[in-house]
């Protein structure tokens, strides 16, 4: 849906190293707009926002576990026992069961605020998750969020002013939170409190500065620590994996054979990345495929 333009001019020529994605296997090959995708017991569950499900792929096949019309699912994780999933178009978090029953709907936080566009998680290496609103499908306005969502359902807003809030992840040492601001090309890092507060907002890395093919006008959706201690971040501007340091700094970059690349999971073990492709951005439902890569 973002359409890159010309590079910026003061990018370095020759500073892109790019890992094509030659192993690459599809292994869901059409999805409407896969997105979200975690592991859990082994198994990689994963969304379709146009087809309103979440699925759970075995190893050989993938199957419906979770539907429901009108959700627009963008991600699914675990809450204790349970899992979650946000449900973007609706603006609520659903609770289901691993076996696929719904438990709760969660539509608003403690001081009554709304979730508008609720899109992806990521654990607080307790007992909870973090996950962010994105405001409307617009660049206008700044109104993304994080929230923080406790194992008995309690909301709670830990930050505000984010221009599209997206994918966000948590520090190897579990001290800060990386959030994607998509409008502004840019992923950005929180401290984190003793309560799970958020402070000290700072920019880690703008997305275009220090990747020449992403470009300034490249959009950072999903965000994932690699086993490599790397921060992987998923463009739905690009089928592009962009490879960044817990510092900013440009390691890698992977490229996929599709339009975009919005989201991305790690086997269990590290040793292989799942992306999420959309190979048709711009017409409902978004027909797209999951890519299995061994990492070298």
């Amino acid at each position: 849906m973002i359409r890159l333009t010309a590079l910026a001019s003061g990018m370095v020529a020759g500073a892109v190293s790019i890992a094509l994605a030659q192993d690459a296997t599809v292994i869901v090959d059409k999805a409407a707009f896969p997105e979200g995708p975690a592991f859990i017991d082994g198994k990689l569950h994963f969304v379709e926002y146009g087809a309103h499900k979440v699925n759970v792929w075995d190893g050989t096949a993938a199957t419906t576990l979770w539907q429901s019309e009108g959700c627009g699912p963008s991600a699914v994780t675990t809450l204790g026992s349970d899992l979650v999933v946000t449900c973007y178009d609706n603006g609520t978090i659903a609770r289901i069961s691993k076996s696929g029953e719904t438990i709760a709907t969660y539509g608003e936080s403690v001081d009554g605020a709304t979730l508008v566009g609720p899109n992806d998680f990521a654990g607080d290496g307790k007992e909870g998750v973090y996950f962010t609103t994105s405001g409307p499908w617009e660049s206008g306005p700044i109104v993304g969020k994080v929230f923080h969502l406790d194992q008995d359902g309690t909301i709670r807003e830990v930050a505000d002013d984010l221009h599209y809030a997206n994918g966000l992840e948590l520090s190897a040492d579990g001290a800060r939170l990386y959030v994607n601001e998509s409008e502004a090309s840019r992923v950005i890092s929180f401290a984190i409190g003793e309560d799970g507060a958020l402070s000290d907002r700072r920019l880690l890395v703008r997305i275009g500065a220090v990747d020449e093919v992403a470009g300034p006008n490249a959009y950072p959706d999903g965000l994932k620590m690699g086993p490599d201690g790397n921060l992987y971040v998923g463009l739905f501007s690009h089928g592009r994996i962009v490879v960044v340091s817990p510092q900013g700094e440009f390691r890698d970059a992977i490229e996929v054979p599709s339009a975009a690349a919005p989201n991305l999971a790690f086997s269990p073990d590290g040793s292989e990345i799942f992306v999420m492709a959309v190979d048709d951005v711009e017409n409902p439902p978004y027909w797209g495929k999951v890519y299995r890569i061994k990492l070298k």
